[in-house]
């Protein structure tokens, strides 16, 4: 017969995965929403093309700036209540977004910092409460992730439709799954263990930034961040450019994004399997490589064939990049500070992607200087990973803890 303490702990474990999941949903919609409806706004609105392009730069600056802030505010608040921190100002950010001209900046602001905090918590979780099961869970997360931004960018436009046009109600509409994830996590949080729920780091903990195992990891998340966003937002047009409808266009977009779910998903299991992270690293950045070359070189305009490979690299970067922040630390609070740095300056290099694709395209009038430099940057993407994956703790190259 089942102890039943250990049936209590595994029912925790499944409803805290449960909840994590439900958490990774909602941290992308928010942001992919706005970009099927940025027509629709900018004609209501008389929003500038540079106000747009701020709209969608202003999380990742979000991202840069604010990720090294949560390691301290869990320290001083726990994981459970910084994690509801960021629901409940999420939401706010939805809603104020949706109100007037002003709002659309000031609830943007407010997404951007809600979700630059939850980004960093959810390495430390995964390290904390899933230790055995970091592959799972990493990329179960992460196609969560992936999952929410394809389905907002997939459905608003047509919900938009279905509500007359009214941009307003269609992103606001992201708002109530926020609302069921606060009421999951809510009841969570008051059935947690005390141990689990608040903890609070009485130690200093070895700053990363002093670490090459770090600075790895760092280089790593940010190219791959600045590959992923800024095929997010040219891909379109390139295919637009190479004779394909806008409808066409938009579907292998929507590709890119499918399979960038499903490789999320199995990489870190693949990873593990393997037994060394760096084979799966080449392997990924590889498949994004082909991808990449072909939409520079292929005269016959595959072009199904090379969104696919495309988003298989990107997403298995993206799993393999957040897999790496867990598995190169010891602990929860080394993970959220290892992601911390690794996210903060990972989206901040990310922030420069798109801006220097379109200013590659200005000088050259055309795709293949951009698609070349993208292809290029591979290989530091490649040597960062490599370096990120080999098994050596970041503590071990990192400086002496604060005070010591």
């Amino acid at each position: 017969m089942s102890d039943p303490s250990t049936m209590g702990t595994r029912r925790r474990r499944f409803l805290l995965a449960a909840g994590l999941l439900l958490v990774s949903l909602n941290l992308r919609p928010s942001m992919s929403a706005l970009s099927p409806v940025l027509g629709a706004i900018r004609r209501s609105t008389g929003l500038s093309a540079a106000g747009a392009g701020l709209l969608t730069t202003l999380p990742l600056i979000c991202f840069g700036l604010l990720a090294p802030v949560a390691p301290r505010l869990v320290r001083r608040r726990g994981t459970g209540g910084v994690l509801l921190g960021c629901l409940v100002v999420l939401l706010a950010g939805i809603v104020v977004r949706s109100t007037n001209y002003a709002g659309l900046f000031i609830g943007t602001l407010l997404i951007g910092m809600a979700v630059a905090i939850a980004n960093v918590l959810m390495p430390g979780i995964v390290k904390r409460d899933f230790p055995r099961h970091v592959s799972l869970m990493t990329g179960l997360y992460t196609a969560m992730l992936s999952a929410g931004a394809a389905l907002a960018a997939g459905t608003t436009a047509l919900l938009a439709r279905a509500l007359g046009g009214d941009w307003r109600l269609a992103t606001g509409a992201w708002a109530l799954p926020v609302v069921v994830a606060i009421a999951v996590i809510v009841p969570l949080r008051s059935h947690a263990r005390p141990e689990t729920e608040t903890t609070v780091f009485s130690e200093p903990t070895r700053t990363p930034w002093r670490s090459p195992v770090a600075w790895a990891v760092t280089l790593f998340m940010g190219v791959q961040s600045l590959e992923f966003y800024s095929t997010l937002a040219w891909l379109p047009t390139v295919f637009h450019d190479r004779g394909v409808s806008v409808v066409s266009a938009g579907l292998l977009l929507a590709v890119t994004n499918t399979f960038a779910i499903a490789s999320a998903l199995v990489t870190p299991w693949i990873a593990h399997r393997l037994g060394d992270v760096r084979v799966a690293v080449l392997g990924a950045v590889l498949l994004a490589g082909i991808g990449l070359a072909g939409l520079l070189f292929d005269p016959r305009h595959v072009d199904t064939l090379w969104a696919v490979l495309l988003g298989c690299g990107q997403g298995s970067t993206i799993s393999l990049a957040l897999m790496v922040m867990v598995l190169r630390s010891s602990n929860q609070d080394e993970a959220m500070a290892l992601s911390g740095m690794a996210q903060g300056v990972g989206y901040l290099i990310a922030a420069v992607g798109p801006t220097l694709v379109g200013a590659l395209y200005d000088v050259a009038h055309n795709w293949s200087l951009p698609l070349a430099v993208l292809l290029a940057l591979l290989v530091l993407q490649a040597g960062a990973g490599c370096l990120a994956a080999r098994d050596r703790p970041v503590t071990a190259a990192a400086g002496p803890p604060p005070g010591a």
